[in-house]
């Protein structure tokens, strides 16, 4: 799914994507009804306009549902239940951002997560 922006805020909604510290877009059609998962199918690529586009992570099958964790873009997650009901095998429990991704997790999504994250780690560690 390619990412297109339609619109940047500086607050976090409930369907925004987090692309900066304190930056926040709105994305066109279906990307912001994405729904998470604690073992997703998808990850995040950021293209050449600054949005995220979903890419495999695995093969999909007809019929599956497109899902990843939200926590691959969101340096924290505020807007949602704290409790997750993705039914996953490895479901956390809770829905949360970056910031409270276990080790295991951040290793396994190497490679398909927002940049920014990395670099919002490396500020907070100073």
């Amino acid at each position: 799914m390619r990412g297109v922006i339609d619109e940047v805020l500086s607050v976090n909604t409930v369907h925004t994507s987090q692309i900066g510290q304190n930056v926040f877009v709105v994305p066109v059609g279906l990307m912001a009804f994405v729904n998470h998962c604690c073992s997703p199918n998808c990850g995040i690529k950021v293209n050449e306009t600054g949005a995220h586009d979903y890419v495999a992570m695995q093969d999909i099958v007809v019929g599956e549902e497109i899902t990843f964790d939200y926590a691959m873009q969101n340096f924290f997650v505020d807007h949602f239940p704290s409790q997750c009901m993705c039914g996953a095998k490895d479901c956390r429990g809770e829905i949360g951002g970056w910031q409270n991704l276990p080790q295991n997790k951040r290793e396994q999504y190497q490679g398909f997560i927002a940049p920014y994250l990395l670099e919002l780690d490396a500020k907070n560690a100073l």
